[in-house]
């Protein structure tokens, strides 16, 4: 293949897609810990301690302009891949073969990809732009300033049941969107022993579930005042 295959051909979009998807579960892994100190019970020193490195530092700072390129390239390959096996597809199979053929979260992709693109928007609106844009109130941790990120989230969650559903639906959507990506992008990239696959899709159904839940639970956990 080609290098100016890669952002054409079929092939050269699910590699990107494949290798994009691998960068941002790492992100995810990265993204889960830091917020998971939400419950360390300390009033958020530890989490703004941790938001605090992550914004100050410039090896966070650049790898987050790689991630903002990563979320973009993997939305627009995958919209182009989408568009393009539809317009292959005029008209659909005699006899819908259903699950049998691929799981439903499979053939969604394309759905699920853009209810997690409107759910990024909405995050970054609530959280990145107040923390890079308009700014933060301060608080103070042993005589050093910090924005106070913690008290941001406690705002948005603690009295929006809406924003807390739309935050859960996005969770759930992004469980669907792992469960099927997290086995596609190793199959993509080349894997295809079936015991390494077995082990690649079981470890895919633990991540999507442990990480989905935990940030689930996060505006759940603060809507019902178990932080503070």
């Amino acid at each position: 293949m080609k290098w100016s295959e890669i952002f054409t051909s079929s092939v050269g979009k699910k590699w990107v897609m494949g290798l994009t998807g691998i960068f941002l579960v790492l992100f995810l892994i990265v993204h889960v810990g830091l917020n998971a100190c939400i419950w360390a019970m300390d009033n958020g020193e530890m989490f703004n301690r941790a938001a605090h490195f992550m914004g100050s530092n410039a090896v966070p700072r650049i790898l987050e302009v790689g991630l903002f390129a990563g979320f973009l390239l993997h939305m627009i390959q995958g919209w182009m891949l989408e568009w393009q096996n539809r317009s292959k597809r005029k008209q659909g199979y005699a006899v819908s073969m259903g699950n049998q053929g691929s799981k439903w979260y499979s053939r969604s992709m394309g759905i699920l990809g853009t209810l997690l693109f409107l759910f990024l928007v909405m995050h970054i609106n609530h959280f990145w732009v107040p923390s890079r844009i308009t700014g933060l109130d301060a608080v103070t941790i042993d005589g050093k300033q910090y924005h106070d990120l913690y008290r941001e989230m406690l705002t948005v969650f603690q009295n929006n049941p809406l924003v807390v559903g739309l935050y859960t639906l996005g969770c759930i959507s992004l469980f669907w969107h792992l469960l099927h990506g997290f086995q596609s992008a190793f199959r993509t990239l080349g894997v295809t022993n079936p015991r390494y696959l077995a082990f690649i899709e079981n470890t895919g159904l633990v991540f999507s579930l442990v990480v989905c839940t935990a940030f689930a639970l996060m505006p759940i956990s603060m809507y019902m005042g178990w932080v503070k």
